[in-house]
Order: structure tokens, then sequence, then C-alpha cells
């Protein structure tokens, strides 16, 4: 019986302190373990990790989010090898191994190519053993040809994949309602969104908006979306499980 596959999307503010855009390494170590337990337990995991950037901004000692193209660039190209090997490091930890995948639009969206980081995916994940981590090719990707926030590329992988679901770790706990309670379910995607605010750090470029029209690619492709917080990782088994975590979008 085939593996269920569940994307996982992993965003900056989750991955980096906001005083200055390191790693956290305290907020990987529960990550991996959430993610490690999942794949123990037989679920098959793709991430989709930001990062990259805001990982690389204070080797170039800056103070927040580059502006301009070939400082983020080079943030990027400096901060994907900080950030993959941290996970490699810590994976090991659980004898499983990483696949770094680096891609840009057309790679997804080009019929004649996208069914060969599918099929690299699918061999990946036949081993068992093996948690493939994807990411924009941020290093050399130019605006006009990029998906611009990993939300809308993990969208993309799980529809591609036929993924179950897609988790969205973010900063915040899901959809806040004006009294700051979270709403657990959505059926109409349309009805919330007087709920939702564009906050996003000063080391990530994605915002709450971005993560509704991701959900709303992923749920045409029948895939079901959860948006929890990234600091509780450990409730990843209770998501997966279809607990009452988070904000659920059902297909």
């Amino acid at each position: 019986m085939p593996r269920e596959i569940v994307i996982i999307k992993i965003g900056t503010g989750v991955l980096t302190r906001e005083k200055d855009g390191t790693l956290d390494e305290a907020s990987l170590v529960r990550l991996v373990t959430a993610v490690a337990e999942l794949v123990d337990s037989g679920v098959s995991c793709v991430m989709v990790s930001s990062g990259a950037v805001g990982a690389g901004v204070s080797a170039l000692q800056l103070d927040g989010y580059p502006d301009d193209v070939a400082t983020r660039q080079a943030c990027a190209a400096v901060g994907q090898t900080r950030l993959m090997h941290a996970y490699e490091t810590l994976f090991q930890k659980f004898r499983l191994n990483v696949a770094q995948i680096l891609v840009a639009v057309d790679d997804l969206n080009d019929p004649s190519r996208n069914p060969h980081v599918t099929n690299t995916l699918h061999r990946l994940l036949e081993e068992g053993s093996i948690v493939p981590i994807i990411n924009e090719n941020d290093s050399v990707a130019v605006d006009q040809l990029r998906f611009g926030d990993n939300d809308k590329l993990s969208a993309k992988v799980a529809e591609l994949l036929n993924a179950r679901l897609l988790v969205l770790l973010s900063t915040v706990s899901g959809i806040e309602r004006a009294d700051g309670s979270t709403i657990s379910h959505v059926e109409d995607i349309s009805s919330i969104t007087e709920h939702v605010r564009d906050d996003h750090g000063k080391f990530s470029i994605g915002g709450m908006s971005s993560k509704i029209e991701a959900i709303e690619l992923a749920l045409n492709a029948g895939v079901e979306t959860v948006i929890a917080s990234g600091r509780e990782p450990q409730k990843l088994s209770a998501i997966v499980a279809g607990e009452e975590v988070g904000t659920r979008f059902k297909i």
C-alpha cells in the first residue's frame, strides 16, 4: 500500500531569529524531531523550506531582508548551504537522509519538465528514509520567473505529487478572529477574507495573503490544507491525524 504524502512548508520566521535572521537551532531541532516521527509512523514527508535568504543575511552583515536582487541572491547562496547543513546534521540523528532539490518556475509549470521533478521526488520517497527538502533556486532566479514565495511553491508541489495534505507552518497559529481566537475549520475560503492580515517579519517576504492564494491553488488541486504554528511542530502528528490544530481548509 503506497505511503501517504504530506507536504510541509516552513516559513522563514519559524526557522530564523527575528532580531538578526540567523538560524534558530532550537526551532530546527523541534521541527526535525516532529518530521522524523511522522516518517517513522509511515508518512512520506516532503519539506518546502524557506530560510535560505534569512540564514545568509548575517553573513553579509545586514540588518534586514535585502531589497536589491544581487544581495538577495548572494544571501540565498550562502544561506542555502547553512540551512541544508543544519537539516542534514539533525536528521542524521534519526538515521534519516535529506535530499536537496532547488527548482525554478518552469521546472514545475512546464509539462515537459515537471515529470522529471515528480519522478525524482517519488523515487526518493520510495526509499522511506529520505526527506526531500525543496526550495526555489533563489540564488539565480529572476523576478519575472519566480514563484515569489514558498507558499505557492508548496501548493504546486502538493498538486504534482497528489499529496494528501499540505501543512503551512507559520509564526501564527492559524486564521484569527478579531478577538484573537483561531478559526479551526474553513469550508468557504472567501468567508475569511476579513480576518486576513498581511504581517510578516523583516527577514521574510510572504504574508497571510500569499498563504490564502496558495491554499486556493491546493484546494483546487484536491489537497486539504492546514495553517498552523511552526513554533509547535510537535503537533504535526495531530494535524496529519485530522485533529483540531490550527486552521484547516476542507476540500
